[in-house]
């Protein structure tokens, strides 16, 4: 399961993820509705579900603050809000490399995808670095 943090709510953005993942694409807000969400909350309600994917491109509320957690992965994209279109062509590349695409590589991990690298770590926190270009 992927879910996408509420600056991702783009209906383009939603379906161009949609027509390669083959699992389920939500919101972070059908998480919980009705409601408004602070970004301490969200490790929260994502540890309610199986092995989930957390993307944002909110890296200053999300990369080096949140705790890697065995059974999720967190996934943030250093884009400005003005390219958040390009996410789902990041998305899938950063899914598709070896150490990443399946669940059990991905869990645990909080990752930094950046032009020219992708930095992230685990619960040591420990930052590793791999090259690689969206």
């Amino acid at each position: 399961m992927i879910v996408l943090d509420e600056e991702l709510q783009d209906p383009y953005i939603v379906s161009e993820i949609t027509a390669w993942y083959p699992g389920k694409v939500i919101s972070v807000r059908a998480l919980r509705p009705r409601t408004i969400i602070k970004d301490e909350a969200i490790v929260t309600l994502l540890q309610a579900l199986a092995n989930p994917t957390f993307v944002t491109i909110n890296v200053e509320d999300f990369w080096w603050v949140m705790r890697a957690d065995a059974n999720i992965c967190l996934v943030c994209i250093d884009l400005p809000n003005a390219r958040a279109l390009q996410v789902p062509t990041w998305l899938r590349k950063f899914l598709r490399l070896d150490m990443f695409k399946t669940k059990a590589g991905r869990m645990g991990i909080v990752a930094l995808l950046r032009a020219k690298h992708i930095e992230f770590y685990r619960a040591d926190h420990k930052i590793k670095t791999i090259e690689w270009t969206p």
